[in-house]
């Protein structure tokens, strides 16, 4: 057996799987995303994720006894750009700030002049200047000084369940997303001797408070006896690195090239693809390292994504959310049924969902528009589906753009793609082929594999993803709604942004609204 854990950003979830890749037991556990101590603010206190990760870990070895024992090696795959500050003793000295925050710090950096007129010729001036603001780091040191100071490691959540595991502070190169001083070309940190990179005179931070770094399918450590009398896994059971969510779940869908683009349906929406070439996604936005050692994922993300299911629930459908909870069944269970109610491209209502701005569009606000007498609950939900499908396509379109490629399928993963629903929008949407896996839980999968192959299993992850990536269903695109997506994509959504930007700007303007 292999013990995967999952920590995302509403729940963690600890999965025994074997070495065919099948789904043998799980146990989630729910919490909240995160709190919000001011406006615009986003905090999450570490210890909910490891006590969740305990729980979890516990419930499976006294449901499953017989195949916890046989737990030959664990792996950890964790959201996203979620730091935790710790002292020298290991102790957390504050909650972590969360991956949606918007807090800024101060503009500290001051390239020299002939610097500056470079950035100023490229445009890059105001995007490094918001680049830095948004370091949590930079925050940190500048409002809580002292804080700072007794900081001794700076890590991701992925290192911080290393640390408590094995007591060993290492982590995988492909966990480093964030803001942080990781080159991610060279995919190692930055220093203050790397002239050209300007991670580090952004996020100014020492490699002596952050993880030792390692490769994906290499050893960290062994589960310790303080782990053990918490988490009950084998003393002595080796931990290998793997990856943040998204590699992992992009290796857990079997996309190892650039023939396969990937598409996530979790709180962070993202298109990605896995190239063995370094390019950046967008202009002056590195790709990020991958699962696959010395590979990289090219990757462009809708920040709310489907999440957006979660506040539609939350907002409107109150009704479902009842009839579900009559039925004892999930409630997007019963909001499938919604889809059904309305026909493609839901009578004219388009949804672009810009709930969170995305990358390069620092003004952009979510917006509905086309509404008319006809339009009911199911309308608005279809259109939510749609507009993030169509997000996605824009964004798999800029993929191929910057590196000359044609995707042939695309692969499709995250707790939304349970929905045949959903997924044959996708497919109509994107007018591809889609795949969706055995099991949703891909992130998962992704570690497992890495796993399999750190504790000598597989010879290769090539080996590893035949043996163990199993895709159950395909959905081919329909040509009549293919149709109707392709109008509204061309001729309705890819010019709602500018047409509407003039607006979001002033919006803020009179209401404040935080950046």
């Amino acid at each position: 057996m292999i013990l995967s854990i999952d920590c995302g950003t509403q729940s963690l979830r600890a999965i025994l799987f074997s070495l065919k890749g099948e789904v043998i037991d799980s146990e989630q556990i729910f919490y909240d995303a995160y709190n919000s101590p001011k406006p615009s603010w986003a905090e999450q206190d570490p210890n909910i994720y490891w006590n969740s990760l305990c729980k979890a870990s516990n419930i499976l070895q006294k449901r499953s006894p017989e195949n916890f024992k046989k737990i030959k090696g664990v792996g950890v795959t964790t959201l996203r750009s979620t730091m935790v500050s710790l002292d020298k003793d290991g102790n957390v000295l504050r909650p972590s700030i969360h991956w949606l925050d918007q807090r800024i710090a101060e503009n500290v950096y001051k390239p020299k002049a002939a610097l500056k007129f470079v950035f100023k010729v490229l445009n890059l001036e105001s995007t490094l200047i918001k680049m830095e603001k948004k370091g949590p780091s930079n925050w940190i040191r500048q409002n809580q000084p002292e804080l700072w100071a007794k900081t001794h490691k700076y890590i991701q959540i992925s290192a911080f369940f290393h640390y408590k595991l094995s007591g060993e502070f290492k982590d995988s190169i492909a966990s480093q997303v964030g803001y942080i001083p990781f080159n991610y070309k060279k995919q190692r940190w930055s220093t203050s001797k790397d002239s050209l990179d300007l991670s580090y005179k952004l996020y100014p931070i020492n490699t002596e408070k952050l993880s030792e770094l390692v490769k994906p399918g290499e050893k960290v450590g062994l589960v310790n006896e303080g782990a053990f009398k918490l988490t009950g896994i084998p003393v002595g059971t080796p931990i290998v690195a793997c990856g943040s969510d998204k590699s992992c779940e992009i290796l857990g869908m079997g996309v190892i090239n650039t023939k396969m683009a990937s598409l996530s349906f979790g709180s962070m929406a993202t298109v990605q693809t896995t190239s063995k070439k370094y390019f950046e996604p967008v202009k002056y936005f590195p790709a990020f390292t991958a699962a696959m050692p010395d590979h990289w994922n090219p990757e462009i993300a809708v920040y709310r994504g489907f999440w957006m299911i979660k506040w539609f629930k939350n907002e409107f459908a109150l009704k479902e959310v009842l009839e579900a909870a009559e039925k004892n069944v999930p409630v997007e269970e019963i909001l499938n049924s919604l889809l059904h109610k309305s026909p493609p491209g839901a009578m004219g209502l388009v949804v672009q969902p810009y709930w969170s701005p995305g990358l390069g569009k620092r003004d952009a606000r979510g917006a509905m528009i086309g509404f008319g007498e006809v339009h009911k609950k199911e309308h608005i939900y279809r259109a939510v589906i749609e507009g993030l499908a169509y997000s996605l396509l824009d964004g798999m379109h800029q993929l191929e753009k910057r590196d000359n490629l044609k995707f042939e399928k695309v692969a499709l993963s995250g707790g939304a793609s349970q929905s045949d629903e959903i997924c044959q929008i996708t497919a109509d949407v994107f007018n591809r082929p889609l795949v969706r896996g055995r099991t949703h839980e891909t992130s998962a999968l992704g570690a497992a594999i890495l796993t399999a192959y750190g504790i000598g299993e597989y010879s290769s992850i090539d080996e590893a993803v035949k043996k163990m990536v199993v895709y159950a269903k395909v959905f081919e695109p329909n040509s009549e709604n293919t149709k109707i997506y392709d109008a509204l994509y061309n001729d309705i959504y890819l010019k709602m942004y500018d047409k509407l930007k003039p607006f979001y700007k002033k919006m803020r303007e009179i209401t404040k609204y935080p950046e």
